[in-house]
């Protein structure tokens, strides 16, 4: 009995396994289904209306899933498509096309993610935070709820952790969001698709709050109230858009409500250049529902982002307006010493100091005000970066002072708005983008005004090394925009421009009203800005010699030619045959016998002919041309610029009379100018 027993035990005990082991399998694919299913409710469902992290409050839908909580962060998917895409990957683009200012190396910062060698030694500090408008506190509540943690998000809902290797609180005091090296299939999907369609890591921007918080950049001199009117206009805040991602727009527009006295905003007029992307339609209109400082504009059309400024201004009703990119951030203090200047003179156009977020990590990198630089352009009419000149410096007792600037680079700025209506706003013949920021500039200070940089203003901007967007093909807008220019306000000087576009103007269309308005202003002429605003710039008129440098030993076909911009400096001077275009091949030889483009000079240390930041010491930059011999004679090497046998580079040897490779036609060369 006993042995029967025990049998019928262990049959009993088995039959318990079995049945249990059956229920933790049931248990099991229910609780990995119904884990699913809540994860696509997070996350938002395919109209987009849980579109990033920090959506807020987005479309109903959304909103009643949690569309503010972050979803699945490795498998996210990235709905920043146009409409009736499929949403196909795409990797980050290497295109080496401008960014949206022009050269990056004219900006406090680096564009690429990593801290300059000379950045300031700052300790981050956080500024004082203002007390919220009682409007929009419940709302930030509800917008807050985006923080990316592990935890109970305010709504109650639970959030799933970020990937692995990323802290809490990510982006937090402007710190770099960098991702893991070994990613998911999923996630890598994800980072891909948000390079391609917005040229920086949407996928960063995603975990990051849309309040984080940043340093404080400004230096002590700044934080003194006493140093600001108290009694300072209104602006309106225009910020145009076109595709833009979804946490960068959000995130611009909080830093602007975050970091402003409430009293100090009249509007942010947020102009919409025709998106067709879905969680900038209604998902937008609903998030900002409830913020009666924000109005949104759309625009019926494509018009590019000069119409749709011109379209922003129309809407604008403040003493002041100000132009911000789509994707920036406003940091501490950033708007009292803008409007503190025009409160004291309307006639003054002021700029923030642009700080770089990095486009990788979303990294906001900042100098103090010793780092500081002011705008200028050269003869391709092209913006760009210099240091603070010696005559300015002097009229300053200190560097956070509001410098002078000859140009503006145009994205980030803030005018009276009666002013700039009196100085006729923007030419509306511009198309798209492009020419826009030195019309203003010259018109600025040729029609009575004045423009600044405030070093006491920061704020930071993300520059990309590509555009996002398309445009019709066959149409040089910037050409076009940039004739337009030179035909109203340039006088005789508009000549050197042309030289450099092969005197090829193309149609520029009917510039009658744009002269009469310069006329009815009774504006200072061209000459007149040169010598008082920016006489740093070598103009092509005092030069010996301007145009190509032609080689006359391989028949006469050979130019010497080297692309032009700042990133192209440091790097070996090529040939190229002869085009007659200008451009590439535009050259000028100085009285102090530098062969220059613009900024750039010939420079020979040994090794490569190069390009190389002018200097005015000689040395390595002195060419004497002997015009009897056409040799171009290198003064501390005592060589002569020669053409390679190879014809496909230059090089540099012993003079040689005889050797027509050393032998060179340089246009327009006057010997009288020396």
């Amino acid at each position: 009995m006993a042995f029967i027993w025990r049998r019928r035990s262990t049959t009993i005990v088995k039959l318990v396994a079995f049945v249990v082991a059956i229920w933790f399998c049931i248990a099991f694919l229910v609780y990995t289904d119904d884990t699913r299913r809540r994860t696509v409710q997070v996350g938002g469902g395919p109209s987009g209306a849980g579109s990033g992290l920090g959506a807020g409050a987005g479309a109903e839908a959304g909103a009643r899933a949690g569309a503010g909580g972050l979803g699945d962060p490795i498998a996210m998917a990235l709905r920043n498509e146009p409409l009736g895409s499929g949403g196909e990957s795409g990797g980050k683009s290497k295109d080496n096309a401008d960014d949206d200012f022009g050269s990056n190396g004219n900006v406090i910062g680096g564009g690429d993610g990593k801290p300059e060698e000379d950045e300031a030694d700052i300790p981050p500090t956080v500024g004082k935070h203002k007390p919220e408008p009682k409007e929009d506190k419940k709302y930030r509540k509800k917008a807050h709820q985006d923080q990316p943690k592990a935890k109970l998000q305010e709504d109650g809902k639970e959030v799933i952790a970020l990937p692995g290797q990323i802290e809490e609180s990510p982006g937090e005091m402007g710190r770099p969001v960098i991702l893991p090296e070994k990613m998911s299939d999923e996630m890598k999907k994800a980072v891909d698709d948000g390079w391609a369609k917005n040229a920086f890591n949407q996928y960063v921007s995603d975990l990051i709050s849309v309040h984080r918080s940043l340093p404080d950049p400004r230096d002590t001199w700044c934080k003194d109230p006493s140093r600001y009117l108290t009694d300072l206009p209104k602006t309106d805040v225009v910020i145009c858009f076109h595709n833009e991602a979804w946490t960068v727009l959000l995130r611009t527009v909080h830093s602007v409500l975050d970091r402003s006295p409430e009293h100090l905003i009249g509007k942010i007029i947020l102009v919409d250049d025709y998106s067709d992307m879905p969680h900038l339609k209604k998902q937008l209109e609903d998030y900002f529902a409830d913020y009666s400082k924000v109005k949104i504009v759309r625009g019926k059309q494509r018009e590019g982002l000069i119409r749709a400024r011109l379209l922003g201004a129309q809407h604008a009703k403040s003493a002041v307006i100000t132009y911000l990119d789509s994707h920036c951030e406003c940091a501490e203090g950033w708007l009292e010493p803008l409007l503190d200047r025009i409160a004291r003179n309307p006639t003054t156009v002021v700029c923030p100091v642009i700080d770089v977020i990095s486009d990788d990590t979303l990294e906001f990198h900042y100098h103090d005000s010793s780092g500081v630089n002011v705008g200028g352009f050269d003869w391709n009419l092209q913006f760009s970066w210099h240091s603070v000149p010696e005559r300015e410096r002097k009229r300053h007792n200190s560097t956070a002072e509001p410098v002078h600037s000859p140009t503006m680079a145009g994205g980030l700025f803030s005018i009276d708005r009666k002013f700039f209506e009196r100085l006729g706003t923007y030419d509306s013949g511009f198309d798209i983008w492009g020419g826009e920021n030195l019309e203003l500039s010259f018109k600025t200070w040729m029609c009575g005004g004045t423009l600044e940089i405030i070093p006491c203003s920061h704020v930071g901007h993300i520059f990309r090394k590509r555009s996002p967007y398309k445009w019709r093909s066959g149409v040089n807008v910037l050409k076009k925009n940039s004739v337009r220019l030179a035909e109203v306000w340039m006088d005789e000087y508009a000549k050197y421009y042309y030289h450099r576009i092969g005197n090829d103007k193309g149609d520029w269309g009917n510039v009658t009203d744009r002269k009469e308005l310069r006329k009815n202003l009774n504006c200072k002429s061209f000459k007149w800005y040169l010598a008082n605003v920016y006489p740093e710039l070598f103009i092509p008129g005092d030069s010996v010699a301007h145009g190509e440098i032609r080689n006359l030993g391989v028949g006469g076909r050979i130019c010497l030619d080297a692309p032009t911009g700042k990133r192209h400096q440091k790097k070996a001077v090529g040939t190229y045959p002869c085009h007659r275009q200008g451009g590439n091949q535009y050259w000028m030889l100085s009285k102090a016998g530098e062969i220059r483009r613009d900024d750039s000079c010939l420079d020979y240390a040994g090794n490569d002919v190069s390009l190389y930041s002018c200097h005015g010491s000689k040395g390595n930059q002195f060419w004497k041309y002997r015009e009897k011999t056409m040799q171009l004679h290198h003064g501390t090497s005592g060589k002569c610029l020669a053409v390679s046998e190879t014809k496909d580079k230059l090089q540099m040897e012993e003079c040689n009379v005889s050797e027509e490779r050393q032998q060179w036609q340089l246009e327009n060369y006057d010997s009288l100018k020396l």
